[in-house]
């Protein structure tokens, strides 16, 4: 896969910004504890992130399927670059406030919210049907390896320097990203200018989501177990880890971990095609608990570190064969709308989860909140697995798109 142009531009830009994104939840989570010691102000920043993308995914689908993926990620890329670097340099200068970082922290998301159904969205463009899960499994090792190389150096950088170093660091790996994708020429499955008015384009983007139950099932399974885990690992997580395990560099070994688990994941991917990839992907999302257990008791380091690898292998491995899944039975022109309805759902409740966990871990105590979340997950799975269209779904052919070129990507000395 790597042989091909494009494709490898795509992977080198998604692995750079993405090694980004994995120091950046962990600068930011000691920045802001830093500033004000308070696990209820981190909840917030990371919730108006949340808001912001959630608000915004399904414009951002409609958006990459008018003007194509590439463009939409180009434009994201730029935004994040500037957005991020400067809340590394209100950081720098001293003269950070929380409002500051939770506004800069909502325009990433928002940018976000435009990247992420179009970086699914351009993967069948440019690389054929035949390869699609080997190409969606080497792309896993770039999300899952920025996981593991993101924290490790936010580890580093806090260590040697501040949060606002690692955040500039961010901010300058979207301009890697933003560079590799000018370069890339993928075509578009629609011909220039032409599409429907956008409510008509969001409507035909919810029906050909509502129709698919077992799309419907998991999007929900993954909207409840996303907010409860997300806020209980990115809050409380580092707040027990301050607490209870020695402060950042324990955070960052557990998330360097919970990184190195999503390569196995993808590892395994490459390597499997199960009949029914649903049946087998959502079963093993019932691990995915593992870690939030670990965290309440609390365990060890080590062992927790080693809870959050297990778990995101399993994660990772779901990730890729849904994608693919749906991939194979989506129409390509509508796939962007499709996944941003995915992402709308998927992410629904958990700004709210964010906001609300510092405070609901204060008044019931962090262990009986990290508790209760495992189970609620647990219970959450079970019910998406009684699906019959989620446990009989099998693996379908890739329709192919009759591509229409865009506009070939100025390059130096044209």
């Amino acid at each position: 896969m790597l042989r091909e142009p494009d494709y490898r531009r795509l992977f080198l830009g998604r692995t750079t910004s993405l090694i980004g994104d994995g120091l950046a939840p962990v600068a930011l989570a000691f920045a802001i504890l830093d500033l004000t010691g308070s696990a209820t102000d981190l909840g917030i920043v990371i919730a108006a992130h949340s808001v912001v993308l959630i608000a915004l995914v399904l414009v951002g689908g409609v958006v990459a399927d008018r003007i194509s993926p590439r463009r939409a990620m180009l434009g994201a890329d730029v935004t994040r670059v500037v957005s991020m670097g400067l809340i590394a340099l209100l950081l720098l200068t001293g003269s950070a406030e929380i409002w500051q970082i939770a506004v800069l922290y909502a325009i990433d998301g928002a940018a976000t919210a435009f990247f992420n159904p179009a970086s699914n969205a351009i993967v069948p463009q440019i690389v054929p049907g035949a390869r699609l899960q080997e190409a969606n499994a080497l792309l896993n090792f770039s999300r899952w390896g920025g996981k593991v190389a993101g924290p490790a150096l936010a580890g580093i950088l806090l260590a040697l320097g501040s949060p606002g170093t690692a955040l500039a660091v961010d901010a300058a790996t979207f301009a890697v990203s933003a560079a590799c994708l000018w370069r890339i020429g993928a075509p578009g499955v629609r011909p220039e200018g032409e599409g429907e008015p956008f409510l008509l384009e969001l409507r035909q983007g919810w029906r050909e989501f509502s129709s698919r139950s077992w799309m419907v099932a998991v999007v929900l399974g993954a909207a409840v177990t996303n907010a409860i885990f997300f806020p209980v690992f990115q809050v409380l997580g580092p707040t027990v880890a301050k607490d209870s395990l020695g402060g950042s560099s324990a955070w960052a070994l557990i998330a360097a971990m919970w990184g190195a688990g999503g390569l196995f994941g993808g590892v395994v991917a490459l390597h499997i095609r199960p009949r029914r990839p649903l049946l087998v992907s959502e079963g093993f999302i019932l691990l995915f608990a593992i870690p939030v257990m670990l965290l309440a008791i609390p365990a060890s380091t080590v062992v927790i570190a080693l809870g959050a690898l297990f778990a995101s292998a399993t994660v990772a491995l779901a990730e890729i064969l849904y994608e693919t899944v749906s991939a194979q039975h989506i129409p390509p022109e509508a796939l962007a709308r499709v996944v941003a309805y995915d992402w709308f759902g998927s992410l629904a409740i958990e700004p709210l989860t964010l906001a609300l966990v510092g405070p609901v871990a204060a008044a019931i105590g962090v262990s009986t909140t990290l508790w209760a979340g495992a189970a609620a997950m647990i219970v959450c799975q079970i019910a998406v697995l009684l699906v019959p269209s989620v446990r009989r779904l099998e693996a379908g052919p890739m329709t192919e798109p009759t591509p229409t070129p865009l506009p070939r990507p100025i390059e130096a000395g044209d």
